[in-house]
């Protein structure tokens, strides 16, 4: 197989479907790949109670000198509904340019374009002077329990290290070479509940209406901002995104309301300051007299959500400089370096070493007719080709 096309890769890795947690054949089929071109691949299977078993991929060349990891993932969305796609999900058909398929941008076209990208070096060059690994999962867009972080560790206990890291998310918002993400703001949930005392709507004096508890530690939650935002980062914002009391009658004052939230943070914090000023509001707010005037101050319980996503910035010249110069030479634009949007296992590995994020556009990722200009796939290709020999020379210098 011709890997050196990222067009005939990524169609080859559209027709496994592999739905979180399914492998689908992905994984086979990026082995299949990469081991003639002199990968060592190893696959390993992470479990955890509770959590479907995932397989995952590892592949080294190289055993020696710097060492670059592309870190990806071949799980994709449910397709939803079937019938509205033009093109099967599952087929990658290509019509008027473009390609079709689920995972065609997030993210198996990035895989299929850094796969074509080492095979062109090695056909013009030979192996890199160093090393370069492929760290695939097949749970990202799952819980990322048994995907990323345990195949890291499961890596790094083998004695396996790196000095840079790329992910081929897709990063650009409307066209190929407008965005490098060279950190992420961290991620904190939780579940607030406020306790009442149920009864009559007709008897107030007789019950406690956790309602209104509920919406005034809501409002403390959401005002004042909790910053105005860093060099680097947007504002921390926190966002409530229900409010339940579980209540189907009208005429009944409910026990209890709860109310769940996430902030996206900057790095004016850390996920345990963050903890400490929401509490601090939510007491105070508890306490303010003039929500239930002559009764106790509301009571009210929170629990955390688990692994909260920890905010991080890469400073690494070498990285940075190395994939914008390539991403200028192709596109004749420079990318603008960027903290946006969610999270993603950049979060994992940026405990192991500099890491940035640079893939296609994905204005059409999880979407019905998820799909991606061939044109792009090649241009994609050409500016990871390029890095790669450009990050060598950095590192080898």
């Amino acid at each position: 197989m011709p890997v050196t096309d990222p067009v005939e890769n990524l169609q080859t890795l559209i027709r496994c479907p592999s739905v979180t947690p399914a492998e689908g054949g992905a994984l086979t089929a990026l082995a299949t790949m990469l081991e003639p071109l002199g990968f060592a691949v190893s696959r390993m299977t992470a479990s955890e109670d509770g959590t479907p078993d995932v397989e995952n991929l590892y592949a080294r060349l190289g055993e020696n000198g710097p060492h670059l990891m592309f870190a990806g993932h071949t799980d994709v969305v449910p397709v939803g509904d079937e019938a509205a796609w033009s093109h099967p999900p599952f087929a990658a058909e290509i019509a008027d340019g473009t390609l079709f398929g689920r995972g065609a941008v997030d993210m198996k076209g990035g895989i299929a374009c850094f796969v074509a990208a080492i095979a062109r070096c090695i056909e013009k060059h030979g192996p890199p002077k160093g090393s370069v690994s492929f760290l695939i999962t097949g749970d990202e867009e799952g819980p990322s329990i048994n995907g990323t972080i345990k195949l890291l560790e499961w890596a790094a206990a083998r004695g396996e290290r790196w000095d840079a890291c790329v992910v081929g998310e897709p990063t650009n918002p409307d066209r190929l070479g407008d965005m490098v993400k060279i950190g992420r703001r961290g991620s904190l949930s939780g579940v607030l509940t406020v306790q009442g005392v149920q009864g009559h709507a007709a008897y107030p004096h007789l019950a406690d209406n956790p309602v209104r508890g509920i919406i005034k530690l809501a409002e403390a939650l959401m005002e004042p901002p909790f910053d105005h935002g860093t060099e680097n980062f947007q504002p921390s914002n926190l966002e409530v995104t229900t409010i339940d009391v579980g209540n189907a009658a009208t005429n009944v004052i409910p026990a209890k309301a709860t109310a769940k939230f996430n902030i996206r943070f900057n790095d004016t914090w850390t996920a345990e300051t963050l903890k400490a000023e929401i509490i601090r509001r939510l007491d105070a707010a508890a306490e303010d007299e003039a929500l239930q005037p002559g009764r106790a101050p509301v009571r009210y319980e929170l629990h955390w959500a688990d692994r909260p996503s920890h905010v991080f910035l890469t400073k690494s010249p070498a990285l940075i400089e190395s994939l914008s110069a390539a991403i200028e030479r192709t596109t004749g634009k420079r990318p603008e370096l960027s903290t946006t949007g969610g999270t993603s296992d950049a979060r994992f590995i940026k405990d192991y070493c500099p890491v940035v994020e640079f893939g296609l556009v994905g204005q059409t990722m999880h979407m019905v007719d998820e799909r991606v200009a061939v044109k792009d796939l090649e241009v994609l290709t050409t500016i990871y080709e390029d890095f790669i020999q450009g990050w060598f020379g950095h590192a080898g210098a």
